[in-house]
């Protein structure tokens, strides 16, 4: 594209000549891929998901525990036709499902790939992201994505401004869960592994726990419900440490705030036991 608007930055730029919003320029920056243990259990089973690592991403969160890829754009170029070799390469290494993980910026090229090489993989396939996303360019993955793994960070204009510099991030990202969600509508499963469906993960932040009610509360509003996954990992990252409200971890007290409330609203899914607000399931890059 000569004008790059993938993402809700709708930069503009011309990525086969400068790098946009996201860091990338047009050809295809992988950080890494292996099979991965710390999903959710539904999605990395016994056996693993085969997540895929993309360099580069449309926000900009001062808390980001993926920095060195998301923000130092360390990793490899790779052409699109090593990108499929790759899904195979994990499907035959034994992946409940090919995990791309913040693919945003390379949707398109995702999308032809996928579109050749998906009715031979024959596991599905799970698109990891941010949940800053743009209706018109999730249209693109309509049939081609068995689950959709969002994150939902922010209710707050405010909060969203401030950590991840996208004051717009609920305005784009809960239209974005309902055409996920328009997709996807029901959860399935092949035992305890998820096949279809949509997870909204929400991680849960120093002082936010109000602000985390307030996007509890517009999902149980839905008319249809996708799982929740509340987590408690958070670590100070990056550059959290410039900001003394969030340069800590979470307490107990801020985590079983958000859980119960969703219990009490009648949400359904996972959470995070203490202990894991650490760097230990984060991929070293």
């Amino acid at each position: 594209m000569s004008e790059c608007r993938l993402c809700p930055r709708e930069c503009g730029v011309d990525r086969k000549e400068k790098t946009g919003a996201c860091g990338c320029g047009d050809e295809i920056l992988l950080a890494k891929y292996m099979l991965h243990f710390g999903e959710e259990p539904c999605i990395s089973g016994t056996k693993g998901s085969g997540a895929v690592f993309f360099s580069g991403c449309g926000l900009r969160c001062v808390f980001c525990q993926n920095y060195p890829i998301s923000r130092g754009m360390k990793g490899e170029i790779i052409s699109r036709e090593r990108l499929s070799d790759i899904l195979f390469e994990l499907r035959d290494m034994g992946a409940h499902n090919i995990n791309l993980v913040t693919g945003t910026h390379y949707t398109d090229k995702i999308a032809e790939i996928l579109a050749e090489c998906k009715p031979s993989l024959g596991i599905p396939i799970v698109y990891n992201c941010s949940g800053y996303e743009k209706v018109g360019t999730l249209k693109m993955l309509e049939g081609l994505v068995d689950i959709y793994l969002p994150d939902l960070k922010y209710y707050s204009t405010e909060m969203s401004a401030k950590y991840s510099a996208a004051p717009d991030y609920f305005e784009k990202a809960f239209p974005a869960l309902k055409e996920m969600l328009r997709q996807q509508p029901e959860a399935e499963f092949d035992g305890d592994i998820m096949t279809r469906g949509v997870i909204v993960r929400h991680l849960v932040l120093p002082k936010g726990y109000h602000d985390s009610i307030r996007l509890m509360d517009e999902i149980a509003a839905l008319p249809c419900r996708p799982l929740v996954s509340i987590m408690r990992q958070y670590t100070p990252c990056y550059d959290a440490v410039k900001y003394p409200e969030i340069n800590r971890r979470l307490t107990t007290f801020e985590y079983d705030k958000v859980v119960n409330h969703c219990a009490d609203i009648g949400l359904e899914g996972f959470t995070q036991e203490r202990g894991c607000e650490n760097l230990d399931m984060t991929p070293v890059f």
